[in-house]
């Protein structure tokens, strides 16, 4: 089976169901809850006390593939040997590969170590993921049939408050990865049967990020955050099924190794107030999505199966407001440009994706001095790409040529609790 990989930029942005009111806007200088643990852990020393924050978004995405006309190439027998037939592919668009609704949960737990200075904290996220399966007659199941990538990142940190002014923090990201990729391979002859591929393989890796908080005259904050690569080396199984008479011999299942760093990220943020009741915040974001070049599959003999993918550095702008209504309720909104990752020379459909555009609103309502309970409300328009891609299998060529688009609506809840 060639490598295929995820093609979209699979960061899961909602790693805080309050930050998604505000379009992530608040990032690295909010610190106005226990979530701040992932976009800055030096944010923690704005909690007094212990407070913990759990939560869950629901994804409800939209997307869709058209067929442009994509083609099968075989060589020609007989009289026509030497040259090629060319026949399009049979099948349908795929339908919604998404589940209709896909939960992102998250729970951060922060604690003030007496009048020392130190707070300590721990995250529990899924900072990449996607799962899709398109029909079983799809035109561009050559390219993919099924992908999923789940991760479990687990992030123990600590802040240490140096002045009243400046704020600093780091912490481990112990993460899980598993993924599991499948695709059909187009039959020798014409009218053939197809045969089926599955890559899967897991690992748990390790990575680390830091960040501080500087506070500034007139309520001025600037937050700073480095979350580094991680570097996994998924171990698992290739299995081939599906080959019948003199090939029923390769169906069957081979050990495999496969490198996948997942990107870090460089965020920059401000807050400040605009009156007594309201602030206003932006965030620029950096992904190293460059580090993904290639997937590579290693094989026991030393074989290896590469497919490039050329990811490109990606970034991200958000800005938002802030407005406290009421001693009870407070209202946000925010809007955010988030460019993707995907090459468009390079594209898949492993994840149908495009340049993103966000607009959310969310609020918080205080319950009671030690509750309150958050809601927001997102939604994503995600600009249409046009899949070219070439393919080859072992006696023919596949030339897709698709055009996916789709949006994303989210609903985010989650409760902080304050002791």
């Amino acid at each position: 089976m060639p490598a295929q990989a995820w093609a979209g930029g699979y960061m899961l942005q909602e790693q805080s169901q309050l930050e998604i009111g505000r379009a992530f806007s608040g990032g690295a200088a909010a610190a106005d809850d226990p979530s701040t643990l992932y976009y800055n852990p030096a944010g923690m020393t704005e909690l007094p006390g212990i407070q913990v924050s759990t939560g869950a978004t629901a994804l409800f995405i939209a997307s869709h593939q058209r067929d442009l006309g994509s083609t099968i190439s075989r060589p020609a027998v007989g009289p026509l040997a030497g040259s090629a037939v060319v026949t399009p592919i049979s099948g349908g668009n795929g339908g919604n590969p998404f589940a209709p609704v896909a939960p992102v949960p998250t729970t951060y737990a922060t604690a003030q170590i007496g009048q020392s200075g130190i707070w300590l904290g721990f995250g529990l996220s899924a900072p990449f993921g996607l799962k899709l399966r398109y029909a079983p007659d799809f035109v561009g199941r050559y390219n993919s049939t099924y992908s999923n990538l789940l991760t479990l990142d687990a992030q123990p940190s600590v802040a240490w408050r140096v002045s009243d002014s400046l704020s600093i923090g780091g912490g481990m990201d112990v993460q899980y990865a598993d993924v599991t990729l499948e695709g059909a391979m187009p039959s020798v002859a014409a009218g053939g049967t197809d045969t089926m591929a599955k890559l899967s393989g897991d690992d748990i890796a390790l990575g680390w990020n830091v960040g501080a908080l500087l506070k500034l005259r007139h309520c001025l904050r600037i937050g700073l955050h480095y979350r580094s690569q991680v570097k996994h080396a998924l171990k698992g199984q290739s299995e081939l099924s599906g080959f019948t008479g003199t090939l029923s011999a390769l169906n069957g299942s081979t050990p495999i190794r496969a490198p996948l760093t997942l990107p870090g990220s460089v965020t920059v943020s401000i807050s400040f107030p605009l009156d007594g009741k309201t602030r206003f915040m932006a965030t620029g974001r950096h992904y190293n999505w460059s580090v993904f070049d290639q997937l590579r599959v290693v094989f026991p003999d030393g074989t290896i199966s590469a497919k490039d993918y050329r990811y490109r550095d990606s970034w991200s702008l958000s800005a938002g407001f802030e407005s406290v209504r009421s001693e009870r309720i407070t209202l946000r909104a925010g809007a955010m440009f988030d460019s993707t990752p995907t090459n468009p020379a390079f594209l898949s459909t492993r994840v149908p994706d495009g340049d993103r555009s966000w607009l959310s609103a969310g609020m918080s309502y205080r319950i009671s001095p030690h509750l309150t309970l958050n809601a927001s409300y997102a939604h994503v328009f995600i600009e249409r790409q046009t899949l070219v891609r070439t393919d080859t299998f072992v006696g023919s060529t596949v030339d897709n040529r698709l055009r996916s688009s789709g949006n994303v609506d989210m609903l985010a809840t989650s409760v902080t609790a304050r002791f």
